[in-house]
C-alpha cells in the first residue's frame, strides 16, 4: 500500500544538480583548484553549521545577512546555530582556533562549498548557493591586495571569461569612515527626513551602506555625493596608489569606483568587485577586500588579511552568456557482446580497459546486439568494440569508430593499448 503523495520539488531557492549539469561544475572546480595551487593556496574545509555569534560578530548586527537572511535555529543542545551565510568567517574562526597563522607568518587558504541566505530568489541567486574563495592572511603590504585581485582576474580568464570589469575602491580606516558617515547623513538629510522611520533608522545604523542602496529616488543624491576617497587617511591613499601601480604592472585593467562598498561590516580599506559586461545590472561575479580586524573580532590577534569570495553560479551564468559550454565527458569505448559466449570476455575486457584509464562501458543485462548498438550510439562513445564467436576464435577484434563509421581489426592482445592510444 502506497503512502500519501510527497511533495518532491526542492524547497524554494534550492536546486538539484542533475547529471546533465554537473560536468560544468566539475570543470569549474578543477580549474579553481589547479589555479589555487599555482599561487600556493591550500584548501581548508569548515562545517556548514556555525555558532550564530560567529556570524553576528563578523558580518555586523545591522547587515542584511544578520537581520534578514540567516537560516538559524536552536539545536538539541540548546545552542543557536546558523547555516553559514558566507565562508570567510568560518575559515577565520578555524585560523584562530588552531593558531594557523602565528605572528610574522603568512598563510594562504582556499575553500569551496555551499552557503545559505534566505534572500530573494533570482536567476543565478539561490538560497543555497556555492562559492570558491581565498584568504591571504598575515600580508600587511599592498602587494597582498594586488595578488588576490590578480588571482581572481586570472581565474576568470582561465575559464574563458574576458568581458570583465574590475571595480576598485578604498573605504579607509575607522577615522575616515566615521568622518564620511557624517558627510553621508548631512548630504542626504533632506531626503531622509521624508522617509519612513525604518529607513531612517537603517541609514543611521550604517550610513556607509547607503552607497549601495538601489532605491531610484536616492540615486541623484548619491551621484552628487563627495567621493569617499577625498577623506582617506594618507596611509590608505598610499596603499590604494600602490595597488593601482601593481595591477598596472601585471596588466590587470580596473576602474576606480568611489561608491563601491561591500555588504559585510568587517571590511577595512581595500574593497573590489568583478563584473561581467554580458550580464547587465546583475553582472556581479565576485567581491572581496581587506579585513584587518576580523581575526581580532573572533578572539585572535590583530592580523592583516585580504580575500575574495567567488560565486560559482554567477560564473556559470557568465560562461553561458559568452557562449561557452563545457562538454560532458564521453565514454571512450562501448564493449559489445555479439553472442552469449562472448559475455564473459566482454566483462573482463571492460575491466581491463578501465584499469588502463580508458572510459569503458558495456551492457549489464544481456541485451540483444541491436540494443547494445543503440546503447553505444546513445552513450556518445568514440569506439564500439564488438566481440562475437568469430572474434573469439580468430583473436582479431572489430573496433568501429562510431562517428567516422570506420572499422578496424585489432589483435586481441593489443586492443587495450590500441584504444588507450586513440581515446
Amino acid at each position: 500500500m502506497k503512502g500519501p503523495k510527497l511533495e518532491t520539488l526542492p524547497l524554494p531557492g534550492m536546486q538539484d544538480l542533475l547529471p546533465a549539469d554537473t560536468h560544468a561544475w566539475q570543470f569549474l572546480e578543477r580549474a579553481f583548484w589547479d589555479h589555487a595551487s599555482l599561487y600556493g593556496y591550500r584548501e581548508i574545509r569548515t562545517p556548514i553549521l556555525e555558532r550564530i555569534e560567529i556570524i553576528d560578530r563578523t558580518s555586523g548586527e545591522t547587515s542584511d545577512i544578520v537581520t534578514k537572511e540567516m537560516f538559524d535555529f536552536v539545536d538539541k543542545g540548546e545552542r543557536t546555530v546558523v547555516m553559514r551565510p558566507e565562508l570567510t568567517a568560518p575559515a577565520m574562526r578555524a585560523v584562530v582556533e588552531y593558531n594557523l597563522c602565528p605572528p610574522s607568518t603568512l598563510l594562504r587558504l582556499a575553500y569551496g562549498g555551499p552557503f545559505f541566505r534566505y534572500g530573494a530568489i533570482q536567476k543565478g541567486r539561490f538560497r543555497q548557493a556555492h562559492q570558491f574563495g581565498i584568504e591571504l592572511i598575515g600580508g600587511v603590504g599592498p602587494e597582498a591586495d594586488a595578488e588576490v585581485i590578480e588571482f581572481t582576474v586570472r581565474f576568470y580568464e582561465k575559464l574563458g571569461l574576458n568581458n570583465l570589469v574590475v571595480l576598485l575602491n578604498s573605504i579607509g580606516r575607522a577615522e575616515c569612515r566615521a568622518k564620511y558617515e557624517t558627510v553621508i547623513l548631512d548630504h542626504l538629510a533632506p531626503w531622509l527626513k521624508d522617509q519612513e522611520t525604518e529607513v531612517q533608522d537603517r541609514a543611521r545604523r550604517n550610513p556607509l551602506r547607503i552607497l549601495d542602496w538601489k532605491e531610484e529616488s536616492i540615486q541623484p543624491l548619491l551621484q552628487t555625493m563627495p567621493p569617499l576617497t577625498d577623506y582617506l587617511e594618507d596611509a590608505s591613499k598610499a596603499r590604494l596608489d600602490s595597488i593601482r601601480q601593481f595591477l598596472g604592472e601585471v596588466g590587470v585593467a580596473y576602474r576606480l569606483d568611489p561608491s563601491l562598498v561591500r555588504g559585510l561590516d568587517y571590511y577595512t580599506e581595500t574593497v573590489f568587485e568583478i563584473q561581467s559586461r554580458h550580464l547587465g545590472a546583475q553582472g556581479s561575479l565576485c567581491g572581496g577586500g581587506r579585513y584587518d580586524n576580523l581575526l581580532a573580532e573572533l578572539g585572535g590577534l590583530p592580523t592583516p588579511s585580504v580575500g575574495v569570495g567567488i560565486g560559482i553560479e554567477r560564473a556559470l551564468i557568465a560562461l553561458e552568456a559568452e557562449g561557452f559550454a563545457p562538454l560532458a565527458p564521453r565514454p571512450d569505448v562501448f564493449v559489445i557482446s555479439a553472442g552469449k559466449d562472448a559475455r564473459d570476455t566482454v566483462r573482463l575486457l571492460t575491466s581491463d580497459l578501465r584499469r588502463a584509464g580508458v572510459r569503458a562501458l558495456s551492457d549489464v543485462d544481456g541485451k540483444s546486439l541491436r540494443s547494445q548498438m543503440r546503447q553505444a550510439d546513445g552513450s556518445g562513445a568514440t569506439f564500439a568494440l564488438i566481440l562475437g564467436s568469430d572474434e573469439l576464435t580468430s583473436g582479431q577484434y572489430q573496433v568501429r569508430a562510431l562517428r567516422e563509421q570506420e572499422t578496424f581489426t585489432v589483435p586481441a592482445g593489443e586492443v587495450v593499448e590500441w584504444i588507450s592510444a586513440r581515446r
